[in-house]
């Protein structure tokens, strides 16, 4: 998939390294970062109305329903500020979420970054620790929340990650590896 203006959907587990995966691609192509779980956090500590619904499903590890996901999602996607490219991370999760996108706009490539459920769990209770000690916290990074979501996780997204393998679009990366090493591998497997 080489070309101009790639729209590229990021997908892996909470504390696989999409946010730094993203972040990378982002930079180096300029491309537009579209993260649901910002757009999320942005709402609940701006108290929004939205913020509060979504910051009690949020602490208890569940993922917000679809309807509020595709408005927010929506709303966003219609500044047409990533025409020149886009990765949107943490959307999917669902194949119904994945049949919203492919409805409504058109994407290259999925790239996975496939990580074991234990790799995962001890990033982001590693993460956790760290962000509490500098006096900062996500309140979905404490174990109980992250254990149900993790759950949640993998029981729903893998029948879309074998939906996007069908479909020809999947980019399967070993998450487990160093930074530098899965982002060579997402740029090879892209053709970036």
């Amino acid at each position: 998939m080489s070309g101009k203006n790639p729209k590229l959907i990021l997908l892996g587990a909470q504390g696989s390294g999409k946010g730094t995966q993203a972040e990378l691609l982002c930079k180096a192509f300029d491309l537009e970062h579209i993260s649901t779980g910002d757009l999320l956090r942005w709402h609940r500590q701006h108290h929004t109305k939205l913020g509060g619904k979504v910051g009690r499903i949020m602490a208890e590890g569940l993922l917000v329903p679809d309807e509020i996901i595709f408005g927010l999602l929506s709303e966003r996607m219609n500044q047409h500020d990533w025409n020149f490219g886009l990765i949107l991370d943490g959307f999917p999760r669902t194949v119904s979420q994945g049949e919203f996108l492919a409805e409504n706009w058109n994407f290259d490539r999925v790239v996975y970054l496939d990580i074991p459920r234990e790799v995962v769990l001890g990033r982001v209770l590693k993460r956790a620790e760290e962000m509490a000690a500098q006096g900062k916290r996500r309140d979905d990074d404490n174990e109980e929340a992250l254990k149900v979501r993790l759950d949640e996780y993998y029981s729903k997204t893998e029948p879309l990650v074998s939906w996007y393998e069908a479909k020809g679009l999947l980019l399967r990366v070993d998450g487990t590896q160093s930074i530098e090493a899965v982002q060579a591998d997402i740029r090879k497997g892209l053709g970036l």
